[in-house]
């Protein structure tokens, strides 16, 4: 027995046309989100330009003289003049800042390296295992973060001192090759949370173990976090400067951030236009890891895992 098709009221309602209401509508909602959209990239704008004007206004001081950097606000200079690059470079040392330079990625890449083993290392344990004690270990792990530095400083220095390691880059790396950076083992415990073990569950049962699984599964997939690390860590040891004060005696031995405070006061006038200019060039090195990483370091910082 056929039963006629159901219809309501709404059912017979007529569409509306082109030209009748409908498009008129449409092209006032559309106008009203463009409208609204250009007004967020002008807000964003001008927050950006308020916030990018010192850096601006830096590079611009680079070409000026003592005078004009202390009775103008504006970053453009009146005369293009690079000499504040070449004198700033050649220091007032023996020195010269390629030296210092070098010296700053030879704490800086091998310090990196071992944060990045060790971290992934821990956080793997703490994500992945489960052992007696674990939530009582990361819960100290995770207090730890709150302790400032400062005041590890001197029972460091004490240690490292009667070890021998005074005046060597040794104690700027060495700790992090035991993961005490907890920031970044609570990180990537974060972000290995939020990735499903399945694929890890198929290669166990094709009989890889804990460290097969770990390189070969675990790893690619904490490559955005991974980045993330080494971004971090680049721009705090490069502009570390506590570490390199404490530990830290002879003048070839200095990082980039020692070296810019060695200019400042080396004479009685400061020539401001070669130190900042040397600022501007101790900032590229930083700047440029953030633009080579940026797309795997937002995505680093910003996720918690893999999304389904």
């Amino acid at each position: 027995m056929s039963r006629a098709p159901i219809t309501t009221s709404a059912s017979k309602l007529p569409l509306p046309r082109a030209g009748e209401g409908g498009g008129e509508g449409l092209r006032l909602i559309l106008g009203r989100d463009r409208g609204n959209r250009w007004l967020r990239y002008l807000a964003l704008s001008a927050v950006a330009l308020v916030m990018l004007y010192p850096l601006l206004w830096l590079v611009g001081a680079s070409f000026k003289s003592n005078a004009e950097i202390f009775s103008s606000a504006g970053f453009w200079p009146d005369r293009f003049d690079f000499g504040a690059y070449a004198k700033g470079w050649k220091t007032s040392t023996e020195y010269s800042f390629a030296t210092y330079f070098l010296n700053s990625f030879l704490i800086t890449i091998p310090r990196i390296a071992v944060t990045v083993i060790s971290c992934v290392l821990v956080a793997y344990a703490f994500a992945r295992f489960e052992f007696w004690g674990r939530k009582f270990l990361f819960s100290i792990m995770i207090a730890t973060m709150m302790l400032p530095l400062i005041v590890l400083r001197l029972p460091q220095y004490l240690v490292f001192r009667e070890i021998g390691w005074l005046d060597s880059y040794l104690p700027l790396i060495i700790p992090s090759a035991f993961a005490t950076d907890t920031f970044f083992v609570f990180m990537l415990v974060q972000f290995l949370r939020g990735i499903p073990r399945d694929m890890e569950e198929a290669a166990q049962i094709d009989g890889c173990n804990a460290l097969q699984l770990l390189w070969h599964i675990i790893v690619p997939l904490l490559k955005p976090a991974i980045i993330s690390v080494i971004v971090f860590q680049f721009i705090w040891t490069m502009n570390d400067f506590m570490g390199p004060l404490i530990y830290l005696a002879s003048v070839e031995k200095y990082p980039v951030s020692l070296a810019l405070k060695m200019s400042i006061g080396a004479t009685e006038e400061v020539e401001w236009a070669n130190v900042i200019a040397i600022s501007v060039v101790a900032l590229i090195p930083s700047v440029a890891v953030f633009f080579a990483a940026q797309k795997h370091f937002i995505e680093g910082a910003t996720s918690s895992g893999v999304k389904g």
